[in-house]
């Protein structure tokens, strides 16, 4: 098929790769000038493994191109993908402004039927507000269809998830058959019986998306919670994760304690969930407290460190991980924010240290020396803080780590090392929930 994709930021880019590694001709379509130039170049605005690959075999096969004009792809797209974003905006609304913009031009330059597909995670009924406004700016009646299809990406594993999913999630209120193949069409090659294509309506499809953020980001707080009790009795929240998530009827999935989530769905998605289900007069009471344990989860390192420094003030700490979670640059929500910015209010100085995401890091934090390699992040340190589980930390000589820090203390938000372990080479170890 002749896919046009409508936004090239990490969904976009990310769907619209792999449906043309799928074999479809796709033109991904951005506004910004510097974004297109720069992937007609191979430069990609995003950091996940696998798509700059991916990416260099299908331009260079002809099969995916890139222009900043939505009115050609219009005339070439028969599928056309709605990708952009939808920031949280006041009180955890999100932002649909950039998807009525794009609908208002799909309207205008519609010239014959069109299957529109929204992507883009967006609050329940926008599907059918599309198509009203897709409708109301028509130059000419035309006809079209809009599909609910939320995307379901992990960032580290984008690719991976796109081309192996749990599921497919399509959302139609017409049920028209040349639709519904066309979709069965797309993916074809994706999904099968382990796989599944789930159809829906679209209010369906728009919820399972919010639904099942939260579950996850709930899972996360609970563990969080549990990781606390831990603590307090003398149990290790690892061997309780690990315990719980042997019940068949659990799984052991999204069950790591530690500083809480971050990143660019489950805190913009349980706020927006949240503000969804208040606006219909119900209220959201294990949402919100699923949310609050997460912002306060994202400063126990600070708590933590307290108790080997009493006094932060002149104290050079080293952080090493800053992106959200392993395998992406992406800082947004990121839990090194949090604990960096309280850092240096209570006096302290950092040196920190990621494998990626530096140079995102850089254009939110002020005031940081940001070190090229793990080791020299903890020269004359007074405590080192893990943030991130980047597995670069793992197989490190902790022997030469205790050299370097000018006192052994290490708070590990992300339970990277062994309790035991760490002690025993004599250490100030302190964990999440490690007993």
């Amino acid at each position: 098929m002749n896919i046009t994709c409508i936004g090239c930021g990490y969904v976009g880019l990310v769907v619209g790769t792999c449906l043309a590694e799928q074999g479809h001709r796709v033109l991904c379509v951005d506004s910004d000038v510097k974004k297109i130039n720069g992937l007609k170049r191979g430069n990609l605005p995003i950091y996940e493994p696998g798509l700059g690959e991916i990416l260099d075999r299908n331009v260079k096969e002809g099969r995916q191109s890139f222009s900043t004009s939505l009115a050609k792809g219009m005339q070439t797209g028969e599928v056309i993908f709605i990708a952009v974003g939808t920031p949280m905006s006041d009180g955890g609304k999100a932002d649909v402004s950039a998807i009525l913009a794009v609908a208002r031009e799909i309207g205008q330059h519609m010239g014959g039927y069109k299957i529109v597909v929204i992507k883009s995670t967006v609050p329940v009924g926008t599907a059918s507000r599309v198509a009203r406004v897709i409708k109301s700016n028509q130059r000419r009646p035309r006809d079209f269809d809009v599909v609910s299809n939320p995307e379901f990406l992990r960032e580290g594993t984008a690719v991976k998830d796109f081309l192996e999913p749990d599921r497919v999630i399509v959302g139609l209120d017409n049920p028209r058959p040349r639709l519904r193949k066309t979709m069965e069409t797309l993916y074809r090659g994706i999904t099968d019986t382990e796989h599944p294509l789930l159809f829906t309506n679209t209010r369906s499809a728009e919820l399972i998306k919010y639904a099942s953020n939260a579950m996850l980001a709930t899972r996360v707080s609970f563990m969080n919670e549990i990781a606390g009790l831990c603590e307090e009795v003398g149990a290790d929240v690892r061997e309780v994760a690990r315990g719980v998530g042997l019940d068949s009827r659990i799984g052991p999935r999204f069950l790591e304690a530690g500083v809480g989530y971050g990143g660019s769905c489950l805190p913009k998605d349980v706020k927006a969930l949240a503000k969804i289900m208040r606006g219909h007069g119900l209220s959201p009471r294990i949402i919100e407290i699923v949310d609050r344990v997460n912002e306060e989860q994202k400063l126990l390192p600070v708590k933590k460190i307290k108790t080997l420094l009493p006094t932060l003030k002149g104290k050079k700490i080293a952080i090493w991980g800053l992106a959200f979670k392993p395998g992406t640059d992406d800082m947004r929500e990121a839990p090194s924010l949090a604990v960096i910015k309280e850092l240096q209010r209570a006096g302290a100085r950092i040196q920190a240290f990621d494998p990626v995401a530096e140079a995102r890091a850089k254009m939110l934090l002020k005031h940081v020396n940001f070190c090229n390699d793990p080791y020299r992040t903890l020269t004359g340190c007074d405590a080192l803080i893990i943030l991130t589980e980047w597995n670069e930390f793992r197989g490190l000589d902790k022997k030469r780590i205790k050299g370097l820090l000018k006192r052994p203390n290490v708070v590990d938000g992300r339970n990277v090392y062994d309790p035991g372990e760490m002690r025993r080479l004599g250490f100030n170890y302190l964990g999440i929930g490690r007993g």
